[in-house]
C-alpha cells in the first residue's frame, strides 16, 4: 500500500545538520501536529504506516530521520543483522543531539499552524520522546513506548503532559525499572500490558493487538485532552 506522506528535510535547532523526515498531512479536519519518532531500525515502511494512521485521526505528522549523520536514510529490517546494525547506529547516535533535532521537527509543525505539537516514540523513540519532552519547548504532550533508556533519564523532568505504556513480558526493560520511574514521576502515568517489547509493531513475533489497540486509545485521549 502507497504510503500518503513524502519525505523532506529539517535542519537541527542544534548544530544545524540536515535531516531527512517524513511529513504526511492530515486526512480530515486538523487536530494538532504529531511528531512521530523512529525505533532503532530507521524512518521504515512501518514508521510511515503509523504517521499515516495517525494522519487518519487528524493529526500531521513528521517523522525525523534521527540517524542521518551516521547513516542517511538508514532502514533496516528484523534480522539479527540488521538488529546489531541497528543498534551500533542508535548508540552512536545516543541523546545529544535530541534537543535539536526535535526541537526542528516541533518548529516546523507550529509553523504550519499547529496550535497543538504531540510527540509519541518507539523502543529508541520512546525514550527519544522522553527526552524531548524534557528538553525540548512547545510541546503539549508525549506518550512514550517501552523507552529502555528512560531509566538512564530518570532524573529529568518532562515539561509537558506525558504517559508512558510498557510490557510486562518486556526482558529489556525489568519491571524494577519501571516502578522506578513511578516512584520518581507519580504524577506521570504509565501504563503495563501484557505483552512483550515491540508489541506496537504488527511486523514482529512480538505484536499484541489488545495491547496495541489499549495503548492507541489512551494516546490518543492524552492528545485530545491534554492542556495548551
Amino acid at each position: 500500500m502507497a504510503h500518503k506522506g513524502e519525505m523532506m528535510t529539517l535542519k537541527s535547532a542544534g548544530d544545524g545538520a540536515q535531516l531527512s523526515a517524513y511529513h504526511v498531512t492530515p486526512f480530515g479536519d486538523k487536530k494538532g501536529g504529531l511528531v512521530l519518532v523512529q525505533e532503532i531500525f530507521g524512518v521504515t515502511d512501518h514508521i510511515k504506516d503509523l504517521c499515516d494512521g495517525f494522519a487518519a485521526d487528524g493529526y500531521e505528522v513528521v517523522a525525523p530521520s534521527l540517524y542521518d549523520r551516521e547513516e542517511t536514510g538508514f532502514q533496516a529490517t528484523y534480522s539479527d543483522d540488521d538488529i546489531a546494525r541497528s543498534l551500533k547506529l542508535q548508540q552512536a547516535t545516543g541523546y545529544d543531539h535530541v534537543k535539536g533535532d526535535i526541537q526542528a521537527a516541533i518548529d516546523f509543525l507550529h509553523t504550519r499552524n499547529n496550535l497543538r505539537v504531540h510527540i509519541t516514540g518507539y523502543c529508541y523513540g520512546g525514550s527519544v520522546a522522553w527526552v524531548a519532552a524534557c528538553r525540548c519547548t512547545g510541546l503539549t504532550s508525549a506518550a512514550g513506548y517501552y523507552g529502555r533508556h528512560i531509566i538512564d533519564h530518570v532524573e529529568e523532568e518532562p515539561q509537558c503532559e506525558t504517559i508512558l505504556h510498557f510490557g510486562e513480558q518486556d526482558k529489556a526493560i525489568p519491571m524494577e525499572w519501571v516502578r522506578d520511574i513511578e516512584a520518581a514521576h507519580p504524577d506521570i502515568r504509565v501504563y503495563v500490558y501484557d505483552a512483550d517489547h515491540g508489541f506496537n509493531s504488527d511486523r514482529r513475533a512480538n505484536y499484541d493487538e489488545d495491547a496495541t489497540q489499549q495503548a492507541r486509545e489512551r494516546t490518543l485521549e492524552l492528545f485530545e485532552m491534554a492542556d495548551l
